[in-house]
């Protein structure tokens, strides 16, 4: 089976880079994949992806070595298992409270024994390789959202789920979950160090911790802090700020 890149970095104990697709098109998950990101992931919660997107998607990523996820828009196994089906090796999962739920995520990613996974692994095995049932239990990713007021107060029965690779920091609605502000990058005490906890409370428990952010200089400091992966940028965050800056230039220097 084709080994999951992530997994690699990981064991070397360098920190990833995951880029984020908003937009829901083969062509700039292309663009995206192309530019040296460690791993891309489509996003089916907040950006305009459906499920019928997730293939095209993966099949434009899949011509790079970058490693596609998908971040579903809710802890339900049938998306989970189309998504890992259609070719994902890395599945995000939001709003996670507690620990049944966090199991429930991890089973719908594991054949059995180890999970409920349906067995129909349509493209996976075309991309993934002719072993892939006997090896996608070990090669596949999947994350935990930690993000709610409930989710915090469980950090520690989430962390230690059995099969539970990684929990992933949704800043903007953990911010909510502290009576703060929604931002992304955000600066304040409380929320940084509910992050350092977050972290702290995933590699106690072996495994490894990951980071949404909104630009590479907290992305920077993340790594810096010990995230085993940073998200740094969108496609539609780059397009926005590309051509603002164009259009921002231009006209202060237009005669």
């Amino acid at each position: 089976m084709r080994e999951n890149k992530i997994k690699e970095i990981w064991q070397n104990g360098s920190c990833a880079t995951l880029g984020w697709l908003s937009i829901s098109h083969g062509l700039t998950a292309e663009v995206m994949a192309r530019q040296g990101f460690d791993a891309l992931c489509v996003d089916l919660q907040h950006g305009t992806s459906e499920m019928s997107d997730v293939l095209p998607m993966l099949q434009a990523i899949s011509q790079t070595d970058t490693v596609p996820f998908v971040r579903v828009a809710w802890n339900d196994p049938a998306p989970i298992m189309k998504a890992l089906d259609l070719g994902a090796y890395g599945i995000i999962v939001p709003l996670v409270n507690n620990a049944e739920e966090a199991a429930r995520a991890v089973s719908a990613c594991r054949y059995p024994p180890d999970g409920m996974r349906s067995f129909g692994p349509v493209r996976a095995s075309q991309y993934g390789g002719a072993d892939y049932p006997s090896k996608a239990n070990e090669e596949i990713i999947v994350m935990a959202m930690i993000e709610t007021k409930e989710g915090l107060a469980n950090l520690e029965a989430i962390c230690a789920t059995p099969g539970l690779d990684a929990v992933y920091i949704g800043p903007s609605d953990l911010s909510y979950a502290l009576d703060l502000e929604p931002r992304g990058d955000n600066p304040d005490p409380l929320h940084i160090e509910t992050c350092n906890k977050i972290l702290k409370t995933a590699h106690d428990n072996g495994i490894k911790a990951v980071m949404h952010c909104a630009g590479s200089e907290f992305a920077v400091g993340a790594a810096e802090r010990g995230f085993d992966m940073v998200m740094l940028t969108s496609d539609l965050a780059c397009m926005t700020a590309g051509s603002k800056m164009q259009l921002e230039n231009f006209k202060k220097n237009a005669k």
